[in-house]
């Protein structure tokens, strides 16, 4: 067969547009596919509109925490409506921006849903693409299948195309999507119930963290319906009414299924040239991003690896290297912050306590305070930051933080876990005052020890 381009790319997302203008650079053909909008969910569906939204969301508090700073006759009215148009009019703008990045990149954009027709041929529409490479990107989607009725409800895709604010919202799920998308509704008027099975939210994140989150959230006002199994959602004329393992029925005008999301695999023809898949959809890559078929390579949330946007840009920028700069580059996928952007905010980076303590002896150094501002207006809002120590060579395996500016403070701190920081490299450091930051610094007695844990 002969081959149109260098290298095809199928998914227009963060991941599959970083891999194809790093080809191009590197003088490769390239030819990038997208059946939707260039962009992808993070920009156009996902954590831009997210972010905000959030940033619509918290106005709501610095109203009210202007009063005790001397400010009289602060009054506000939140138009969901308003936002929306602006938020639409912003999107399309950086829709805009990606488009021209293709194009003066020198990479070629294919409208239309690509599907594998033999491990170097891609349909497009009735046209054929060939390469020597194929790179698959197309990231994830909402999943509805966690119980029956889910499929009614709201997902993140269309919470951001609200233009009111629902009087009373059911969020489903306890993961970060779940957490963010209550925190804001509610800060924006809404009364929110978040129903998880779970004891509490985000698992997987420190236990610490955990549980300041869940008590933050009720503080907020947030009705939080936990440690129940979900069975059924239904639909009526007064809205949802979500079905517990206990009986118990959660009603409400709106709903929205945050029970996480799955591979975008479906209708690629994957399997028909070989490509191995696991039992979620995700298409198993080694290393070096690679599937099964040695000529398909694959990054991003479709491998199901570390489902976050910057590890599917790193993870497509070390493809393009690896094989068409002759620089060969892996991710290492051990140690990436990440945030949840709740009020408070949570940032973290590198091991949580139970993980680490899975290794060897922990030394664990934490602030619990009423952050500065807070204290100036008689605010209950509370700041918690933790640093994990491995207890035999003093290097810093995790920073934990729950509280205002956390996640760009840990973004800051990720440089130094990555590094290899140990624990006097944070104490040797001059701290800027008066900051939160500066208590990651002047944390100088272990709150507790750690022995090594088993796994039970």
């Amino acid at each position: 067969m002969d081959m149109t381009h260098d290298l095809i790319v199928i998914g227009g997302g963060s991941g599959g547009v970083a891999g194809s203008r790093r080809a191009a650079v590197h003088g490769a053909k390239v030819a990038i596919i997208e059946a939707d909008r260039f962009g992808g969910t993070c920009v156009i569906r996902g954590c831009v509109p997210k972010k905000l939204m959030m940033y619509a969301a918290s106005f709501a508090h610095q109203f009210k925490d202007a009063e005790g700073f001397g400010w009289t006759d602060v009054r506000a009215r939140f138009e969901m409506a308003r936002w929306a148009d602006a938020k639409k009019r912003e999107i399309d703008r950086l829709e805009g921006v990606y488009d021209d990045m293709l194009v003066n990149g020198g990479v070629e954009p294919v409208r239309g849903r690509g599907r594998l027709v033999s491990a170097r041929e891609v349909d497009v529409g009735g046209r054929r693409l060939a390469a020597p490479r194929i790179l698959v990107a197309t990231g994830g989607a909402p999943a509805a299948d966690a119980f029956p009725g889910l499929a009614a409800a709201m997902t993140s895709n269309e919470v951001l195309d609200l233009r009111e604010v629902p009087e009373t919202l059911l969020v489903i799920g306890g993961g970060y999507i779940a957490v963010e998308f209550a925190s804001i509704l509610s800060a924006l008027g809404s009364r929110v119930t978040l129903a998880y099975r779970d004891s509490h939210p985000l698992r997987g994140f420190d236990a610490e963290l955990r549980g300041r989150l869940a008590k933050a959230l009720r503080e907020r006002g947030l009705t939080l319906a936990c440690g129940v199994a979900l069975e059924r959602l239904e639909r009526d004329d007064a809205g949802f009414a979500l079905h517990r393992a206990d009986g118990s029925v959660l009603r409400a005008a709106a709903a929205l299924n945050a029970t996480g999301r799955k591979p975008s695999t479906a209708g690629l023809g994957l399997a028909e040239v070989g490509v191995k898949l696991d039992a979620r959809g995700a298409i198993v890559v080694d290393d070096d991003s690679r599937s099964s078929v040695p000529s398909i390579w694959a990054v991003g949330d479709v491998t199901d690896r570390v489902n976050l946007t910057p590890v599917a840009i790193a993870e497509a920028r070390a493809f393009a290297d690896t094989e068409f700069d002759k620089d060969p580059r892996r991710v290492d996928h051990r140690v990436v912050a990440s945030a949840v952007f709740t009020d408070p905010p949570i940032g973290t980076v590198g091991l949580t306590e139970q993980q680490a303590a899975l290794r060897g002896p922990v030394d664990i150094y934490a602030a619990d305070f009423r952050p500065m501002k807070e204290a100036f207006f008689g605010g209950s809002q509370r700041t918690f930051m933790k640093l994990v120590v491995d207890g035999l060579d003093q290097r810093v395996l995790g920073v934990q933080m729950i509280g205002p500016d956390a996640p760009e403070i840990v973004q800051s701190l990720a440089v130094a876990v990555t590094c290899g920081a140990r624990k006097a490299d944070f104490d040797r450091t001059i701290a800027v005052h008066p900051t939160v930051a500066e208590e990651f610094m002047l944390m100088r007695t272990p709150v507790r020890r750690v022995p090594q844990a088993t796994l039970s």
